[in-house]
């Protein structure tokens, strides 16, 4: 069983649906690694990919989803206007942001918009991929309800000082700010109850990275004797 409450230092913790084959025994393992804002996931990403695992970054599917011309930014222009315009006809995603992080209605139209698009690319990216297993950085995994469509679950973790910190210095925001952003995520210690791998990235930036190569190895052990 998922402790309830893992120790910060704790990176590997199994939990009861842990799987290492996917769905019907067949196909890859579908990894999903997720977090919460400025903890780290970026990072941890990064080390997976250069050990060879493939990955699929859902904010960077996002981005495509209302990229220019796009169905995706028509809607999100019909919902929320033409303010959100670059004067090049880009998304301007700090007026967008202003708006959603601070209206629960406004940010789940967008969302409506966004991670419907977003899984049905994730899901054909695992349906053609030829690994053993495959990644998927998706930082609003349980937000969206759809951490059940993973075989593995990793959830990237730091203190909450450090948090607030790391975003308040990435992004230039206000500490009230910041502090509004995290609390429209899931609260990270209820991410990290249901997790089956917790990587902490509170210490250094090579301790991230030996954590996260451990968690891939593992896995990939995992799978090899499945």
């Amino acid at each position: 069983m998922v402790p309830a409450a893992p120790r910060p230092e704790t990176h590997m913790v199994q939990g009861p649906g842990s799987r290492v084959q996917g769905s019907g025994s067949t196909g890859p393992v579908r990894v999903a690694l997720t977090g919460g804002i400025a903890t780290g996931k970026s990072r941890c990403l990064a080390v997976c990919a250069a050990m060879g695992v493939p990955t699929i970054d859902a904010d960077r599917l996002a981005r495509d989803v209302v990229a220019p011309g796009t169905p995706g930014l028509q809607a999100v222009v019909d919902r929320f206007g033409r303010a959100v315009l670059n004067a090049d006809r880009t998304l301007n995603r700090e007026a967008l942001g202003a708006l959603v992080f601070v209206d629960t209605l406004a940010r789940h139209d967008l969302e409506g918009i966004i991670h419907p698009q977003v899984y049905a690319a994730i899901t054909r990216w695992f349906m053609a991929l030829e690994a053993p297993l495959g990644l998927a950085d998706i930082p609003l995994l349980f937000e969206t309800g759809h951490e059940q469509d993973f075989d593995v679950v990793i959830v990237a973790a730091c203190r909450p000082d450090q948090q607030l910190q790391r975003l308040m210095e990435r992004s230039g925001l206000s500490g009230s700010d910041a502090h509004a952003r995290i609390e429209a995520q899931w609260p990270l210690a209820d991410k990290v109850a249901r997790a089956h791998y917790v990587i902490d990235t509170s210490g250094t930036l090579d301790d991230t990275d030996r954590r996260t190569r451990d968690v891939i190895r593992a896995l990939s052990q995992r799978s090899a004797c499945s």
